[in-house]
């Protein structure tokens, strides 16, 4: 498998788009200028990053990766929005972007990779702690 994983660029955001908007749990369409505007201000931020996996030239995964100073760590890296094409699931991507970003963030000097998901996704949560993630806190969100 000829796997590439790279910051993403703003040619690629209509295949990122589209993952996204797959996504029967929250995938709310945005107008594309709105997504547009988010990648944008995204790539603008040195320590936010919007990740992608390609598979020979095609972008079969997507996240988005920041990095977050604090008090209690140093340093932390928070993962959202992850998304594998549902075709190529089971194929070792995710676990592969998953591994590629604890490089990442042991190369920042992060204490930890933290990450949340959707209480319905078990099959992600399991997932994520097969890769060595403990849920460990219990995630509150105000929509606003």
């Amino acid at each position: 498998m000829n796997l590439e994983i790279r910051e993403a660029r703003e040619s690629e955001l209509d295949a990122m788009v589209a993952m996204l908007e797959r996504d029967t749990i929250t995938g709310t369409p945005r107008a594309r200028e709105d997504y547009l505007k988010s990648f944008r201000e995204i790539a603008e931020h040195w320590d936010n990053q919007v990740i992608v996996a390609l598979l020979d030239g095609r972008v079969v995964g997507v996240l988005q990766l920041t990095f977050i100073p604090g008090l209690s760590q140093p340093w932390r890296a928070q993962v959202e929005n992850v998304r594998v094409d549902g075709e190529m699931r089971s194929l070792g991507i995710g676990r592969t972007l998953m591994e590629w970003v604890v490089e990442r963030a042991r190369e920042r000097g992060c204490g930890l990779v933290q990450l949340t998901t959707n209480v319905a996704r078990k099959d992600a949560q399991r997932f994520y702690q097969r890769l060595g993630f403990k849920a460990s806190h219990v995630g509150m969100k105000m929509h606003l």
